[in-house]
């Protein structure tokens, strides 16, 4: 495809020249980058994998919606509330009052972004600059990178195969399919993985072809939601974070349009609606951005045909069981690219925002983000973080941001 045939329309903010066809298979490589995470967290928790794909689906147009169709992002299960999750089922004895402590989430999500929208973007854009950021973002994709080890160690050479695709046809595709990479390495891995006999197809053989997300409705207990509603503090600032993280990847300032309270309102709304049919909190997904990065198609539209698919999956019990059927090893290799992409965005977000580091000040900000957003994540054998609750606390990215943005504004500028 020539360069041009895929500019943006500013008034529009969408791909000119980009079929309806080729968007749906845009849309599928989205969906693939989501799937695992978006499953695993119900998987984990025992809320069901059908309603947590259908709320991501509906979350993700709501957003859509409320940022008005401007953000191009897609929002799945959100992996910060499966420890609650998992002490609420056992305390309370039943997911319903988890989700009424998602629900109660949701509502402070909303009433964040109204405080946002009160004081202003800018006035929270100056607790993020560059050096604060850049290394923020590198901390979302390094934490994610033992995950992608794991991933790839369940079969290295598929894995390999899988990373060697997605180079290849990144660099030396032309057309439309040098769009296709992500999709193109999960493809070629499946196959790879097939001849390998990694891929058991029995659960597609099991799976009805047509069946209802089985929707609960929340229960509402304080003990329960004492132990849900803090986790909001944690997903606020990683929410932050993502949406610099896409803002970077795009060119665009999102804090200022559609603005951060738009944001956090729709991933409010989002995981307000998930807690009242029974699907986990939902979150923007970094994954999504990474495929963002790799493909440089940013048409919001595109996301919103991702949701769409994912709502539909929802009711195709055969279809989800084969995406499920995708070994391990596969995601892994995805993963490396995927999220290695967010971590060098970091680096390139510092770059871009000419940061000295010739200057102690910057040093000293960006060392304690990295350190506290790395070492609280890795570190499990002594206590670190800061406790929310007793059974929450801040640690990792959330806790490395709070440090970060405090630090830039104690410490003096030099002149």
């Amino acid at each position: 495809m020539a360069e041009t045939a895929v500019k943006i329309n500013s008034k529009s903010n969408e791909f000119e020249g980009v079929r309806l066809e080729k968007k749906l298979v845009l849309g599928i490589q989205h969906v693939l980058a989501m799937f695992g995470a978006t499953v695993l967290v119900p998987l984990l928790t025992g809320l069901n994998p059908a309603v947590a794909l259908f709320a991501a689906g509906c979350g993700t147009l709501l957003f859509h919606f409320v940022t008005k169709n401007k953000v191009p992002v897609f929002l799945g299960s959100s992996f910060a509330f499966i420890p609650v999750i998992q002490m609420v089922d056992k305390a309370y004895g039943g997911l319903e009052y988890a989700q009424g402590g998602i629900v109660v989430a949701g509502l402070l999500y909303v009433i964040l972004s109204a405080i946002v929208k009160i004081f202003g973007a800018d006035t929270i854009k100056s607790f993020l600059p560059p050096v604060v950021t850049g290394p923020m973002i590198i901390v979302i994709g390094l934490n994610l990178s033992p995950v992608a080890i794991r991933m790839a160690a369940s079969h290295w050479g598929v894995a390999v195969i899988v990373v060697l695709t997605v180079m290849a046809v990144s660099i030396f595709a032309k057309g439309f399919f040098k769009l296709l990479p992500i999709l193109s390495g999960v493809v070629v891995g499946y196959i790879a993985a097939s001849f390998l006999g990694l891929v058991d197809v029995s659960a597609i053989q099991q799976a009805s072809v047509i069946q209802m997300p089985q929707f609960t409705f929340p229960k509402f207990n304080l003990g329960a939601i004492a132990l849900i509603a803090p986790i909001v503090a944690v997903v606020f600032m990683e929410h932050v974070g993502d949406i610099t993280t896409n803002g970077a990847v795009v060119g665009k300032d999102f804090f200022k349009d559609p603005g951060l309270h738009r944001t956090l309102l729709g991933d409010g709304l989002a995981t307000l609606l998930a807690g009242m049919i029974g699907g986990p909190a939902n979150t923007t997904y970094g994954e999504n951005t990474g495929v963002l990065a790799v493909t440089k198609v940013y048409d919001p539209s595109i996301l919103r045909i991702a949701a769409c698919i994912a709502i539909g999956l929802s009711f195709i019990g055969k279809f989800g069981a084969m995406i499920q059927t995708i070994p391990t090893a596969v995601m892994g290799g995805i993963s490396l690219i995927l999220f290695g992409m967010i971590a060098s965005i970091g680096m390139r977000t510092v770059a871009e925002g000419n940061i000295d580091f010739t200057d102690n000040r910057n040093l000293i900000i960006a060392s304690l983000i990295l350190v506290l957003g790395i070492g609280t994540t890795v570190v499990t054998d002594v206590p670190v973080g800061i406790t929310i609750t007793e059974n929450a606390k801040l640690t990792g990215l959330s806790l490395a941001a709070i440090v970060g943005i405090v630090s830039n504004k104690l410490l003096p500028v030099q002149k």
